[in-house]
């Protein structure tokens, strides 16, 4: 089996911010586990700014970019050197990789990287990923390594993906601050739970919570990716989990798989307006596999740009699909509802090409 653990930052760090070595410990043994019994394991691990807080004596975790940029260079090399050091005990090698979205855009860089990691596995490596936070473009970055786990994860065609987190899962209401909180140990693909929305707050020396979570699950989902959250500090969470062992909220994998750039246009990319299009251009897009032309455009809200993603929203008002742009939100009020005949000589026929363009689950 093939299997992707993330592990959060309140998992492997302290209070203070500095790095755990008893919980990487306890992940690279169970690591270990599952090497010796066969099965290949990718970690995705936060932590390198909170690491690099600690290192440089900083009372806070910074709000700059620039400053976080910098802090998770020395947060980085200091993490790695821990898990170097343990997976080496177990005569394991770990091998650094670091991540930004455009790894997942871009298919040069899409193809590049997947076959990194595979070539890493067949070299018998545990793969260490991280996002490229230090040098990565604020508008690109996903500020999460949920997303980037469950990308890694439809990328190198992994059967699981772990979550490991600080709770034991999802849970009808936030158990920190309701005792009456309930644990849901299964999410069906079809679920409706897979498309509610929860909190984004998380331990304070992250950048995630379980609304990041459950946006991962949904880009596992629907890469047929079993996916379980469960809590990083509970015994043998990944031998069990593998098991298929109830050790927190397993997310069923979905029988369809996307494409790595539509489920990047459909789930972690910003929004950055919306289209609303006539009932025509409803029928055509949902039943009919169509692009998007100008003239079943209604109206347009934003101020997007091209190769921005936005929503596509029925007479209703409500979200039907997700997609990439081919023009301007400027240039589009211009010409909605116009013709292809009619449109200005030189101007792009398509608003959104049917390869960049999603359905939404109901």
């Amino acid at each position: 089996m093939r299997v992707v653990a993330k592990i959060g930052t309140s998992s492997i760090t302290d209070e203070a911010g500095a790095i755990d070595g008893g919980a990487i410990a306890k992940l690279t043994r169970e690591i270990a586990a599952l090497r010796s019994a066969g099965h290949e394991v990718l970690v995705v691990s936060s932590g390198a700014v909170a690491a690099g807080v600690a290192a440089l004596g900083f009372a806070a975790r910074p709000t700059d970019m620039r400053t976080l940029q910098a802090v998770s260079a020395v947060g980085q090399s200091r993490m790695m050197r821990v898990y170097n050091d343990d997976l080496a005990s177990f005569g394991l090698v770990g091998a650094q990789v670091l991540i930004d979205p455009h790894d997942f855009v871009d298919r040069t860089q899409y193809l590049h990287a997947r076959e990194t990691l595979g070539r890493l596995l067949e070299l018998g490596c545990v793969p260490i990923i991280n996002e490229n936070d230090a040098i990565a473009n604020d508008e690109l970055r996903y500020g999460d390594n949920d997303r980037i786990a469950a990308l890694v994860a439809h990328s190198v065609n992994a059967d699981l993906l772990v979550l490991l987190t600080d709770l034991d899962g999802l849970y009808t209401s936030d158990p920190r601050s309701d005792s009456a909180a309930e644990l849901i140990e299964l999410v069906a693909a079809n679920d409706p739970l897979l498309s509610i929305r929860t909190s984004a707050n998380g331990s304070g020396r992250g950048s995630g919570g379980m609304a990041s979570k459950l946006a991962a699950a949904r880009i596992a989902s629907w890469s047929g990716v079993r996916t379980v959250i469960a809590n990083a500090a509970r015994p043998e969470v990944l031998p069990d989990a593998v098991d298929g062992l109830s050790v927190g909220t397993t997310f069923s994998g979905h029988d369809r798989r996307l494409p790595a750039r539509k489920l990047w246009i459909a789930f972690a990319a910003e929004v950055a307006g919306s289209i609303t299009v006539d009932e025509g251009a409803h029928t055509a897009l949902t039943t009919r596999s169509t692009s998007l032309l100008p003239a079943g455009v209604r109206s347009v809200a934003g101020r997007f740009g091209e190769g921005d993603t936005v929503d596509v929203c029925g007479p209703n008002g409500v979200a039907f699909a997700r997609g990439m742009v081919f023009m301007t939100a400027a240039d589009l009020r211009l010409v909605a509802g116009r013709q292809t005949k009619d449109l200005p000589d030189g101007m792009v026929h398509e608003v959104i090409h049917r390869d960049d363009l999603v359905l939404l689950p109901n």
